[in-house]
Formats: C-alpha cells, sequence, structure tokens
C-alpha cells in the first residue's frame, strides 16, 4: 500500500507516519509546508525521528527508507497533482491545516485558503487520479454549542462558534459532494483533544507544563468549569491505522446522515472520558510537584464548555478502544518535554 500523509511533520501526522514505518512495510510519502505557526524545531524533531533532516523549503524532496517528505503547501494544486500522479496512492490522509481556534480570531484568511482551498486541491486530485480511500481530519469544534451529551455525529452542526469550526465543517461538506458526484470514499475523523509527546505549543497542556514549571502564571478560562476529552495520540494513530482499509461504500456511511448514499462516512474520534479541566491540571501539578499559579478569566470566544465523544461508530467499525489513561499519558508527554527543553 502507497500512502500519503499531508500534514506529515504535524503533531498527528508524524505519530501516525510513525506508526505505520515501525509496524508495516507499507510506502509512505509526506508532505508539510513546514510553517511557523509554532516552533519549527518540533517540526525539525519530528522530522528526524522519521529519518529526515529538515530539507530546505526550496528542495525537491528527501527520502528515507519507506518514506519520501516533499515540502510542499496544499494550496500549490500543481504540485499536489504532480505528486498524486507520480506515485498513484491508494490511500490519503489529510491532516493538513491551519489549527488553532483562537488564532482565527486574529488570522482568518489562512483557514480559509488552507483548509478550505488546500482541501479542494485534495478532493480534485482524488478525483483525477483515483484512491481507495480518503480519510481526512475534521474536529470536534464543529459541534459548537452543542448541550446534547455525548457528541454524536448524528447530531447538528450546523451552528459553529469558531472560523476553524466553520472550515472543517466545510471539509466536512466538501467530501460528500464528491463522494457523491464522483464516488470517492472519504472518512472523515472528528478529532477531541489530542495531546502526547511532541505536541502542539499552542495547546493548553502545553501552555500549562510550560508555565507550571517556570513558575509563570495559568491562564484558566471560564473560571475552571470546562470539561475535555483528552485523547493520547497512540490511541489516535492506532484507529487510523485499523481505518485505512475500511472506505465505506454507498449506502453504508458509518454515522453519517441516513438519508446519503454516497460512500461517506463521519466518526468521532477521541476518549470517551471527558476530563475536568481542574482535574487536568492537578495531573501535571502531581507529575512535576509543582503547584500553578493561576489567573482566573471568563470563557473565551469560540470556546465550547465541554467535549464528549460519542466513539460507538469507531468501537463497532475498528474495536477502537482508547487504552491510554491520562495517568499515563500526561506523565509521558512532561518527560519528553523535559528532555526536549532541558528542563
Amino acid at each position: 500500500m502507497k500512502i500519503l500523509i499531508t500534514g506529515a511533520a504535524g503533531f498527528i501526522g508524524y505519530h501516525f507516519a510513525k506508526r505505520l514505518l515501525r509496524e508495516t512495510d507499507y510506502e509512505i510519502v509526506g508532505i508539510d509546508n513546514l510553517n511557523d505557526y509554532y516552533d519549527p524545531a518540533i517540526k525539525a524533531a519530528r522530522l528526524r525521528n522519521l529519518g529526515i533532516e529538515q530539507p530546505a523549503s526550496n528542495s525537491v524532496s528527501v527520502s528515507f527508507p519507506r518514506f519520501h517528505f516533499y515540502p510542499a503547501d496544499l494550496e500549490d494544486g500543481a504540485t499536489i497533482n504532480r505528486l498524486f500522479e507520480q506515485h498513484g496512492f491508494d490511500v490519503c490522509v489529510n491532516l493538513a491545516a491551519q489549527a488553532g481556534v483562537r488564532y482565527s480570531l486574529e488570522n482568518p484568511h489562512p483557514y480559509v485558503s488552507t483548509n478550505v482551498g488546500g482541501f479542494l486541491n485534495i478532493l480534485e486530485a482524488a478525483r483525477h487520479f483515483g484512491i481507495r480511500h480518503l480519510i481526512y481530519a475534521s474536529s470536534s469544534s464543529v459541534y459548537g454549542n452543542n448541550r446534547k451529551m455525548p457528541f454524536s455525529p448524528a447530531d447538528a452542526v450546523d451552528h459553529p462558534v469558531s472560523l476553524y469550526a466553520a472550515t472543517k465543517r466545510a471539509n466536512e461538506l466538501m467530501a460528500h459532494t464528491y463522494s457523491h458526484l464522483f464516488g470517492i470514499p472519504t472518512t472523515g475523523l472528528r478529532f477531541f483533544t489530542v495531546y502526547g509527546p511532541l505536541g502542539r505549543p499552542d495547546m493548553a497542556y502545553f501552555h500549562f507544563t510550560k508555565n507550571i514549571l517556570e513558575g509563570r502564571p495559568i491562564k484558566v478560562f471560564n473560571h475552571g468549569q470546562m470539561k475535555r476529552d483528552f485523547t493520547y495520540v497512540d490511541d489516535i494513530a492506532e484507529a487510523m491505522y485499523r481505518l485505512l482499509d475500511k472506505a465505506p461504500a454507498p449506502g453504508k456511511n458509518g454515522e453519517g446522515p441516513d438519508h446519503s448514499d454516497a460512500p461517506f462516512a463521519l466518526y468521532n474520534i477521541g476518549n470517551h472520558q471527558p476530563v475536568p479541566l481542574m482535574h487536568f491540571i492537578e495531573t501535571i501539578e502531581r507529575t512535576v510537584e509543582k503547584k500553578a499559579n493561576i489567573e482566573w478569566l471568563p470563557m473565551q470566544p469560540g470556546d465550547l464548555e465541554e467535549t464528549y465523544a460519542d466513539i460507538r461508530g469507531l468501537q463497532d467499525l475498528v474495536d477502537f478502544q482508547p487504552s491510554t489513561p491520562l495517568e499515563v499519558g500526561l506523565p509521558r508527554f512532561i518527560e519528553w518535554y523535559r528532555a526536549f527543553y532541558g528542563v
């Protein structure tokens, strides 16, 4: 099997590529634009762990046994088409995106150009060059202020509360259109808060760990009255691996809208165990043996008070059972953080 992973130097993309390279004989092609939205040193470290020294931005490609990396941008449709034509991918896993709810309030344009325009390039390439399965990242943020718990892919998601969420919902609608019109099997994954080693510095758990260790205050929004369905990244990578050969068939569309007969599916991918934010912070405090100095703040625009994933669809399809409790996964992240930053 030959697989394209977009966003291969990103957090989930890296861990997924590592999972495949370690435990399969698949040939992997990764692309990433290596932008500076957050510390490029972390992206370089991820690539080194995959056997790739970070290439220059104008490099054509860098190869390691069974892993080929191209510095490329989803918005460059010509390059995307060339890669599809050259490699003849069986599966595309689209994880590249402009991430971050709060950043979308300040810099909206990259969200549309990358998340919508870039995804359109992927769909067009899949249409013209043919693949067996397109898996793409959506987000739990599409549920907006849904009050029904746990969140189910069968729920209405017509009222996003951030531009980031709106672009992810747009991805789902675009994928359904291409599945319906051109028969492209597509699976959307609504990720719930993913954490783990080599994580993203813009995520709350990264900020909390950094500031607590440095004796700086941490910002806790909604006065701590929040819950998140924290999901360890290796559990995510395992579920994605199991999905590779589970392309939806017409009329069998997972938890998506039951009126559609397109080869299209949507699934939640989370831990199914929402954790109070204050318990999460206390777990960090116990691990680093240091108390947090908390700055209490009101709810941020675009945030959700609680996320809670109904994962029965993935449980039924691939026996997805998250196996990493917070008390194991969070210390693993902190151990990596200490080593990486020499703390």
